[in-house]
């Protein structure tokens, strides 16, 4: 709902739980009054009428007050927006228009501001949807100038800056991380001065995943104001989180991780960032987590409402030593798993049997696969799975026939060496001709066999992100991602039953813009099933389960830490998102695979709870001891136990579990035993977990 007041200078906007609050001065500024509990315009109207700030020498009263700060004028703090254009830098805007939407899908605001020497139109988007308290941000600019104008330079657009209310503290989290250790969750204490985090990769990175919450340094997992931010956008970003002399704060985040230029906008064309979106809340960061997850599932990720299906993965079997037959055999031992797709990986390709060559050539080997690939497909359909493959369209091998014809078709700088990661060079998707190669080779191979899911991989970062001839080189670093998204959008809308997978080694590509055309991600390529749940703890922070793709894998696992798990653990730490199977079950003994089926058919069995319902972490695995999360739909829970030691013989903890009804009674699924929802809740369950590695899975229905 959004509300106006002021005279027509004053916005309401208002979500389930939360509202947001600005007005504009009779001098253009555009000032924010309000994030948090739901207010009346009244409210507002009263916030706007408060005295400003007294003037200090050498500060802004402006600086963490505007709804976007531009650069320019009287402005200290790091600036949303640096444009230049005739040898001038800087915005100096005045208000041209508000208008109120309503598209279908939740109330608009626009306000459109015009700064008339760069002949450049501003427009803020707001959306509250109905449904929830996600406040979705972004910006359009548009030179309105006439045909021969001097282009507008944009040096920086963010989508965004969201100011918080003033307190004594305040704590930050962030996720951080490497390769096969990503989504690490860290708390720390929020400083004068600024704290950026981002990406300069060319992709989201496993650095950094582009969400922040703010929050007193008093809230806990259900308590507690809690404000968050989260970024839709897949190529390099950055978040800069400033606290200000005054005690103020103020996030900013968009596209780019710095001020060098990302486009050339010439007379009559527009660049729209990506949303940057926000959440206010108060029941701590476990109310946080379940409203982004909801709106995810809502308004994000195509088809969430359906389940994604159990997976195996070849590659861990077989890595570049790929044949059919052997795809058939592997095939085979994964249906009467239970399992529901079959995933051919890397090695079904071109001349790829390393990854030294064939990243370009689009086609089936021949020796490998001598009718294509769908007699393989055809015979998976036959035992009952899905098929799929692995495809890392973005890249290219030195050696291969794609290179050998179109070496200009990298990104490289002329006259420097070409730098190769793992064997491989990065296609400029900034290019039309680069994009309808793509297009006609993965539109041919999806519809040439019966293919329901692709893998898309990401296999490293830019390094010589270079355009020779091109007039602006440094858009390539937004032009490859919207080449990226316009690529995935036109293989979705031609082949609607092809889901897709958004994969960077791992957990490098995750982020809302992507998750809006793919149906789920890679966590990591790091599949230890201890060193997952703290990934999987950083993940949900944000991301709901029904996107996270989780894999049983061998033991001692491949990641080097020498560890052995049983498959109980194994399979109960991937049965927290989207479950797969990735180890090598030719070498499974026969108890380990009757094992296995009972698992997967359990998992089908928790499966809508765990994929759709709501999440509560119970406890984080910190330490070595008992950590655990609990799912809840409907009259359904689903809780999810690991216990990583246990030491001088101590029994577990019990588990309290959250979102029952304590008047209700709870029956275990598996043994009959009916716990009362009011024990459950204040006592707690208790999981008989002991020794090292122990894990269970307990499913309880409200009678």
């Amino acid at each position: 709902m959004i509300e106006t007041g002021g005279g027509g200078r004053l916005w309401v906007l208002s979500g389930r739980h939360s509202g947001y609050a600005l007005h504009l001065t009779d001098r253009d500024e555009l000032i924010h009054l309000h994030w948090g509990p739901r207010v009346a315009v009244a409210d507002a109207e009263a916030l706007a009428a408060e005295p400003e700030p007294p003037e200090r020498g050498f500060e802004s009263p402006l600086d963490g007050r505007e709804e976007y700060p531009v650069e320019g004028g009287p402005r200290f703090a790091r600036p949303a927006l640096s444009v230049q254009a005739q040898g001038v830098r800087g915005t100096e805007w005045s208000f041209a228009s508000a208008t109120v939407l309503d598209p279908g899908t939740g109330q608009e605001l626009r306000l459109r501001f015009h700064d008339a020497l760069h002949h450049l139109d501003i427009t803020l988007h707001y959306r509250m949807r109905d449904d929830g308290d996600v406040l979705e941000r972004w910006v359009t600019l548009t030179h309105t100038g006439a045909a021969g104008q001097e282009p507008v330079e944009l040096l920086r657009a963010d989508s965004a800056a969201w100011s918080l209310p003033a307190r004594d503290r305040w704590r930050l989290s962030h996720l951080h991380g490497r390769w096969a250790a990503e989504s690490r969750l860290t708390r720390t204490e929020l400083t004068p001065g600024e704290t950026v985090i981002g990406s300069r990769r060319g992709h989201t990175s496993h650095q950094h995943l582009p969400w922040i919450a703010l929050d007193d340094g008093e809230a806990t997992e259900e308590s507690g104001e809690v404000h968050s931010c989260a970024l839709a956008w897949s190529g390099a970003w950055r978040i800069a989180v400033q606290r200000l002399p005054d005690g103020a704060v103020q996030a900013v985040g968009g596209v780019g991780h710095d001020d060098a230029g990302q486009l050339l906008l010439a007379p009559g064309e527009s660049f729209t960032g990506p949303v940057f979106a926000g959440l206010w809340t108060d029941g701590g960061f476990g109310a946080a987590s379940r409203a982004w997850h909801a709106w995810q599932l809502a308004h994000v990720v195509p088809d969430a409402d359906r389940p994604r299906p159990v997976l195996y993965n070849s590659w861990e079997a077989t890595e570049f030593e790929v044949s059919e037959e052997q795809q058939r055999s592997l095939a085979r031992l994964a249906a009467d798993l239970g399992v529901e797709l079959f995933v051919v990986d890397d090695g079904w390709f071109g001349a790829r049997t390393s990854e030294r060559a064939g990243l370009g050539d689009w086609t089936p080997n021949p020796d490998r696969f001598p009718h294509g690939l769908k007699p393989l497909a055809d015979e998976v359909h036959a035992l009952g799975m899905r098929f799929g493959i692995w495809v890392e369209p973005e890249m290219v091998n030195p050696d291969s026939d794609l290179y050998r014809a179109h070496p200009d078709w990298v990104q490289h700088h002329p006259g420097r060496t070409r730098t190769e990661f793992r064997h491989q060079l990065v296609l400029n998707l900034a290019r039309p001709d680069v994009r309808g190669y793509l297009w006609e080779r993965l539109d041919a191979l999806l519809g040439g066999a019966p293919i329901d899911y692709v893998k898309w991989d990401f296999n490293r970062s830019f390094a010589d992100a270079g355009w020779p001839g091109e007039r602006y080189p440094r858009r390539l670093w937004v032009d490859h991602v919207r080449g990226l998204y316009e690529l995935l959008a036109r293989l979705r809308a031609a082949h609607p039953g092809v889901a897709f997978e958004s994969c960077s080694g791992g957990g490098g590509r995750i982020d809302l813009g992507v998750l809006g055309l793919t149906d789920q991600v890679w966590t990591s390529d790091n599949t230890d099933p201890l060193d997952r749940l703290a990934i999987q703890h950083g993940f949900s922070q944000l991301h709901p389960a029904r996107v996270m793709a989780a894999w049983v894998t061998d033991s001692p696992n491949a990641m080097g830490n020498a560890r052995v798990s049983s498959l109980r653990f194994r399979f109960v730490s991937a049965m927290a998102g989207v479950l797969g199977v990735g180890g090598d079950l030719t070498r499974w003994s026969a108890a380990e695979l009757a094992e296995a089926r009972d698992w997967v058919a359990l998992y089908k069995r928790v499966r809508p709870v765990v994929q759709h319902g709501e999440l509560y972490r119970l406890r984080p695995p910190d330490g070595d001891g008992l950590s655990a999360v609990q799912y809840v739909r409907g009259a359904e829970t689903v809780v999810l136990a690991w216990l990583q030691a246990q030491h001088y013989g101590q029994p577990q903890p019990p588990l309290r579990l959250r979102g029952l009804d304590p008047a209700a009674t709870y029956r275990d699924l598996a043994t009959g035993q009916v716990h009362r929802g009011a024990v459950l809740c204040h006592r707690g369950l208790r999981t008989g977990l002991s020794g090292d590695l122990d894990a269970a899975v307990f499913h309880l229905r409200r009678n």
